[in-house]
């Protein structure tokens, strides 16, 4: 059956986010607000939980309610289904993971007592003094208070609840996929709500595809595999068994079987896990994390990517379309986009995973994969003059264990752009890396995350901020910021694109300008000590926003124009601009959605040779690794 048909939608929908309501005759007709997105019409998801568990005072109002959302109090009741976690063979970094009903992976609480016997006297009060007067407010712009219009203009409601914002909402358009909810997308929305004070939309969101996770999608009779994330969601009201005077709201996920390329999200779980490290440390809410069925998500999201394959980096091995960039473009294999948030994310998970004997190994695997990943992105992925040099004159077919060109690197893969555009200070890591293959593109997002989650080094961090300083023309030009530098031209895009005539040169993602990476840049910008740099791009991107109407993208090699097939008012070019402006007014709020170096993650190898091996091999140098930091 069809998945999006109409008929077959309620089967294709988790029983556990459904809710099931009749209404008996309804004075008013559902409204809807906005029209794409009803509302449940009388009650609030709580009274709807109430309704469920059978202490309704009204028997006759309503005819089934299955599996509702849970409260934040019922952690331990929401996963009663798939439960277990099936190591892969050979694989020995994880144990089975259960999750039962009465265990709940809650940190005991400690209260302090003294002995009897030692009980002093209370100190005198020392005298009360007048609290020091708050600081002015600023008073938000106009440009700000029409993009805080248009964000909240783009919130979902499902059952009366906040749940998300819709990708865009441009009224000039057809729709397509853009009224959908994608996980990714809301990553800024949510940190303008969360600096605003405005958490429960985010808790919702969380909640809500946590438990879309692990469902069963399929193409073509294939299921992908368990802790798998959806791209998005959207909210359908259905009429009940052709009544008109009933009907229900459900959450319809798509995990990459309706995307364009039919290609499964990577970024989506990874995504996930930040933004809920993220609501921890700006709402101090860590109940949320501590729950046993968020405990469990975070585990099958690192169990689907840590596992064995036939791989032999440390890096993840995706396909083309699998992040940000959802279309051919020639970056399969192991980008940097990936890599940078497959970092991060397990950064955030060692912080999250509550600490017992069913999570040794899986830490431990953690640990394991964050020195060995570190240590590859920063040697092998890293260019800058020297490097390029270097890379110049390597020698191939090299098959010895103390090679140079350990990838079999062929010199005249340079550009002929490279040798000409590399700063003498300065650098970036590549797009991507694979056997005989470098990609010396310089993709935005990958580079600015590695800042962010210090898989760059501060040299390497303050590198690519150098080098951006020094192409401002090229990376940020009339509209901040490049997605990829330079676009593919002539026979190359026809070759890697496939023709594909929305990624034309120097458009969408083959070297569009993306505003939305603007709060990503000002988080490594005040990391590393230059809020003027992000100032400087912000400012270049409120002379046209809004005169623009927010576009999702612009396009020709500096930025001049909309893009061609851009769709207007998009929600994440609103929030990031958002999420950038607050980021700057409060800068110690971006320092607790960073991570710092973690120096303990060079000292260990994640390497499994045996004693007798290592004599014969050359070991891997996590010393090397570790002075880059010092440099």
């Amino acid at each position: 059956m069809n998945a999006t048909g109409s008929m077959g939608l309620s089967a294709a929908v988790r029983p556990c986010c459904r809710l099931l309501v009749v209404f008996q005759k309804c004075p008013c007709p559902p409204s809807f607000s906005p029209s794409l997105f009803p509302k449940c019409p009388h009650h609030r998801l709580g009274d709807l939980r109430v309704l469920a568990a059978g202490r309704h005072r009204h028997p006759s109002l309503v005819r089934a309610a299955v599996a509702p959302a849970p409260s934040p109090d019922a952690a331990p009741a929401l996963r009663r289904l798939s439960t277990s976690v099936n190591p892969v063979p050979g694989d020995k970094a994880f144990d089975r993971i259960y999750v039962q009903g009465g265990l709940a992976a809650v940190k005991p609480l400690v209260i302090e007592t003294k002995p009897e016997g030692d009980v002093k006297e209370p100190a005198p009060e020392a005298p009360v003094e007048a609290p020091p007067e708050a600081a002015p407010v600023r008073e938000e712009s106009e440009f700000e208070k029409e993009a805080w219009r248009l964000l909240k203009r783009a919130v979902v409601n499902y059952c009366g609840n906040p749940v998300g914002t819709v990708a865009a909402d441009d009224p000039g358009a057809g729709p397509l996929n853009y009224d959908q909810v994608f996980i990714r997308d809301f990553v800024p929305s949510a940190l303008a709500f969360l600096l605003k004070g405005e958490s429960e939309i985010v808790k919702n969101f969380l909640l809500h595809t946590l438990q879309l996770q692990s469902w069963e999608k399929t193409v073509d009779c294939y299921s992908p595999g368990q802790g798998l994330m959806p791209a998005s969601f959207k909210v359908r009201t259905l009429p009940m068994d052709g009544s008109n005077e009933a009907y229900e709201e459900v959450l319809d996920p798509d995990f990459g079987e309706s995307a364009i390329g039919r290609v499964a999200p990577v970024d989506s779980g990874l995504w996930w896990i930040i933004l809920l490290r993220a609501y921890g440390k700006i709402t101090g809410d860590y109940g949320l994390q501590e729950r046993v069925d968020v405990q469990t998500g975070i585990k099958l999201i690192l169990n689907l990517c840590l596992s064995d394959g036939f791989d032999m980096f440390p890096s993840l091995l995706v396909t083309d379309g699998s992040c940000m960039i959802d279309r051919r473009m020639g970056i399969h294999g192991h980008p940097l986009e990936i890599q940078a948030l497959f970092y991060s994310a397990l950064r955030c998970s060692r912080e999250m995973i509550t600490v017992n004997d069913g999570t040794k190994n899986l830490l431990r695997a953690i640990n394991n994969r964050l020195s060995a990943l570190s240590f590859h992105i920063r040697e092998y992925y890293w260019v800058d003059m020297k490097k390029i040099n270097e890379i110049y004159r390597y020698k191939t077919e090299e098959y010895s264990q103390d090679a140079t060109n350990k990838f079999n690197i062929y010199p005249e893969q340079i550009p002929s752009w490279l040798v000409h555009w590399i700063p003498e200070k300065g650098g970036y890591f590549i797009g991507n890396l694979q056997p005989a293959h470098m990609d010396f593109r310089f993709f935005s997002l990958g580079n600015l995350w590695a800042i962010v989650s210090s898989l760059s080094t501060p040299r390497h961090a303050e590198g690519i901020l150098n080098l951006i300083e020094d192409k401002w023309d090229d990376l940020v030009g009339n509209m901040p910021l490049k997605i990829c530098y330079p676009a593919l031209e002539f026979e190359e895009w026809r070759i890697i694109t496939g023709s594909d005539p929305k990624n034309t040169p120097w458009s969408y993602h083959n070297g569009g300008s993306w505003p939305t990476l603007l709060w990503q840049f000002t988080l490594a910008c005040i990391k590393m000590g230059r809020p003027e740099l992000a100032r400087k791009a912000i400012a270049v991107a409120e002379k046209r926003l809004s005169n623009d109407k927010w576009p999702e993208y612009y396009d020709t090699r500096t930025g001049r124009f909309i893009g061609k097939q851009a769709r207007l008012y998009q929600t994440w070019t609103v929030s990031g601009y958002l999420a950038s402006k607050m980021f700057l007014e409060n800068p110690e709020m971006s320092s607790i959605l960073t991570c710092e170096e973690d120096l303990e993650l060079l000292e260990g190898c994640a390497c499994s040779l045996t004693k007798s091996a290592k004599s014969a091999r050359k070991k891997c140098s996590r010393s090397a690794a570790k002075s880059q930091v010092l440099v």
